[in-house]
């Protein structure tokens, strides 16, 4: 029988709450870029622009 991994316990780390704290900010940061990355695929596969901005080109000027 293998021994699953066991996350370390705040006493091992030096810095329990700034550790922890980090590792929840990076997680949060990486969740967010990914569903822009996402969404900016979804949006070329579809064709529209993702930048927010209307298209200019059939203006008329």
């Amino acid at each position: 029988m293998r021994k699953t991994p066991t996350p370390e316990t705040p006493a091992k780390t030096g810095q329990p709450t700034a550790t922890l704290s980090r590792e929840e900010r990076l997680k949060a940061a990486l969740k967010a870029n990914m569903g822009r990355r996402k969404a900016q695929a979804r949006a070329r596969s579809s064709g529209t622009p993702d930048d927010g901005q209307p298209d200019n080109k059939n203006t008329g000027e």
